[in-house]
């Protein structure tokens, strides 16, 4: 064999060595993203009331395009989640089960439930209201949110402390870097590859305190959400 075919040969075996590589990579932040990492002492612990931090300040549109704030919620018993529209795989479980929380909680006027769109670009007031429309969603106390891509990014990384995953970043990382990084909390593979987001429940007290988080796709998760709704939902608003 001449010097340069075994030369051409190495080369060969070096690249299919990192594609390889690359696509083990790939499966691991898939498995990552779907909580296969997360051991159950540590979903479970976070599905205890506790104090996990404020969600900050933000403002954002309504799917009937009136701003909503946090000052709006405060003094109410909120439940949040983050969802697109487009999404095949989490979101028609997250909103089936939220709509099922409205009709469960449907004579708790202190009750919110505030889905905040990821692909805000696409998911217009007039697409979210469409969307609302599908799980026969109560104008008062479900509300839909979009608003810039920068702050709703922001609000869930840094504010609800939730993984999430801008898909132009994604582009210009070479689809690797945003998702390898370390976890704030849960996230799950949005479908189609389209956003990285996490599909976790919110519990928020009256106080924009983030008391629990919880999965929309395990049952005794959601009893657990209910219960500890019924608890924050008694607790008066304490005097300032």
């Amino acid at each position: 064999m001449s010097v340069t075919g075994a030369f051409q040969r190495a080369r060969w075996r070096a690249f299919a060595l990192s594609v390889l590589a690359v696509a083990g990579l790939a499966g691991w932040a898939a498995w990552r993203a779907r909580g296969g990492a997360e051991a159950p002492g540590v979903q479970g612990a976070l599905e205890q009331l506790d104090d996990y931090g404020l969600v900050p300040a933000f403002a954002l549109t309504e799917r009937s395009g009136r701003s909503v704030t946090l000052d709006d919620l405060r003094g109410l018993v909120w439940v949040a989640d983050f969802i697109y529209t487009e999404c095949r795989e989490t979101c028609p479980t997250q909103s089936l089960q939220v709509s099922r929380l409205q009709a469960e909680f449907a004579t708790e006027p202190d009750l919110r439930l505030v889905s905040i769109t990821v692909d805000p670009e696409r998911d217009t007031p007039e697409v979210l209201a469409r969307y609302a429309e599908r799980y026969r969603a109560d104008r008062e106390r479900w509300l839909f949110l979009t608003g810039p891509k920068r702050a709703i990014y922001q609000l869930a990384a840094d504010g609800f402390k939730l993984s999430v995953v801008d898909p132009d970043d994604a582009k210009q990382t070479g689809g690797m870097l945003r998702i390898l990084r370390p976890r704030l909390a849960f996230a799950t593979h949005g479908s189609k590859g389209l956003v990285i987001h996490s599909s976790r429940f919110v519990l928020v007290d009256r106080q924009a305190r983030i008391r629990a988080y919880h999965r929309p796709d395990d049952e005794p998760s959601l009893e657990r959400l209910r219960r500890n709704m019924k608890i924050l939902l008694r607790e008066r608003p304490k005097e300032t």
